[in-house]
């Protein structure tokens, strides 16, 4: 019998799910694509879409519906169960992925309809939630509003190629979309959580809100600058946009490392996550600029074939969206189980302390393995320049990736597992 009730916690942790399928299935397309066995195109395409639409955006949904109450301080007035978003969001995946399947493009935009229905319902909330509180709206909201206009534009691009509208342009829209919903949606998105998850987890007030205020700027900026540049086909405009974007991200990370140096917090899986995930959203950004360039000369100074677009892209797929992710699920998960089960906050605090000190374990072999994992993808791609696929040096490194990465999914997965079979009355040790 399915649960009637659907909190926040529901739609991250029914997200993380998404994620962690997808990435099992991204391993596999990754190994086919190594041994000269790719699997059917259609697989890439359910790869992408159930890790950001099952599993990113319906994580971003939860925390949506999570942070906006509290930011307004209108959570008294809100819901806390929302059993239609839940089955839309996920619906909507499924439906994606079936269209993918039958290769019917008709299926894929009829289910990529009810993601936009869905948050449109969010940001009509959110603003009649801001109507009636008494506060000024805070600098995350400004964030989330630019995240969901990116959105919104990354899913009318989608919208247009799956129902045949931008036949002529379709390259330069299917770049569009991507870059609208992974830089603009889903970086904002997480940026302005950001300046409010890191200070909570070290217990230290963000360095500097004007910092904020600058990036919340410049960032969308950069996004409007470098859509510009695709549907133009000029990369100078491009090269461009990537300059405003590296700013707006050195800002941002000169912010948080100003923040985590001021803090006298010891530092635990949900800091150390964070500041990884921090690390190389500007690191990809780098390299964006740098394939960019590339293209400049004709031929390109470096070869860039498929497995050069996997590594760049799982750079920002792996190592800052999912780095971010597990450091905010280390963080709001233990906390969120130990509200929900203890009401006295005098006795909440040594359950708090069980279930944080459960995610802290083996967080060096979690966070080195995903980290590890991601650059050793950089590494793979980069053997290709002086190495044939099927050396023996490629494939090592391949499977050496495949265990560093499913290694810290598997870890951190059996880590909520444990965290959510455990009670208040019980104290369970997890073995080191």
């Amino acid at each position: 019998m399915l649960p009637k009730h659907y909190p926040p916690t529901a739609f991250l942790l029914t997200g993380f799910t998404w994620l962690v399928v997808s990435s099992i299935l991204g391993l596999a397309i990754l190994i086919g694509l190594v041994r000269g066995t790719p699997l059917p195109s259609w697989v890439r395409l359910v790869h992408v879409h159930a890790a950001l639409v099952g599993g990113v955006a319906q994580m971003i949904l939860g925390g949506f519906l999570a942070f906006i109450p509290p930011l307004l301080m209108t959570g008294h007035k809100q819901r806390d169960s929302h059993p239609v978003l839940f089955a839309t969001i996920n619906g909507a995946a499924v439906g994606m992925l079936v269209g993918f399947w039958l290769r019917h493009s008709i299926v894929v935009g009829i289910a990529g309809s009810f993601v936009v229905g869905v948050f449109l319902w969010i940001a009509r909330d959110a603003w009649a939630q801001a109507r009636q509180s008494l506060n000024s709206p805070p600098l995350n909201l400004w964030y989330y509003a630019a995240a969901l206009l990116s959105l919104f534009a990354g899913l009318t691009a989608g919208e247009s190629m799956a129902l045949g509208w931008a036949q002529q342009s379709y390259g330069y829209v299917r770049l569009a979309h991507i870059h609208l919903n992974l830089l603009g949606f889903v970086t904002l998105a997480i940026v302005g959580t950001m300046h409010n998850l890191l200070p909570t987890v070290l217990n230290q007030p963000l360095f500097s809100p004007r910092l904020a205020r600058i990036v919340v700027i410049l960032m969308p900026l950069g996004v409007a600058v470098l859509i510009g540049g695709f549907l133009n086909s000029s990369v100078p405009i491009e090269l461009a946009g990537g300059v405003l974007l590296l700013a707006a991200a050195s800002l941002y990370a000169v912010n948080l490392f100003r923040t985590w140096m001021a803090s006298s917090h010891a530092g635990n899986a949900a800091s150390d996550h964070l500041m990884l995930g921090t690390f190389f959203l500007i690191f990809t950004i780098i390299l964006g600029m740098l394939v960019a360039a590339n293209s400049l000369t004709s031929p390109p100074l470096l070869p860039y074939g498929t497995l050069h677009l996997v590594a760049y892209t799982h750079m920002a797929l792996l190592g800052f969206v999912l780095n971010t992710i597990m450091g905010a699920l280390s963080h709001l998960i233990p906390m969120t189980l130990a509200v929900r089960r203890v009401a006295n906050a005098k006795k909440r605090g040594p359950y708090l302390d069980r279930l944080t000190a459960m995610m802290d374990r083996w967080r060096t072999v979690q966070i080195g393995g995903l980290s590890l994992g991601t650059m050793g993808l950089g590494l793979l791609a980069s053997l290709t320049w002086n190495v044939p696929l099927s050396s023996p040096s490629i494939h090592l490194t391949l499977w050496i990736c495949f265990a560093l990465l499913l290694g810290s999914l598997v870890l951190f997965s059996m880590k909520l597992a444990l965290l959510l079979s455990t009670r208040p009355e019980e104290a369970p040790a997890l073995a080191v």
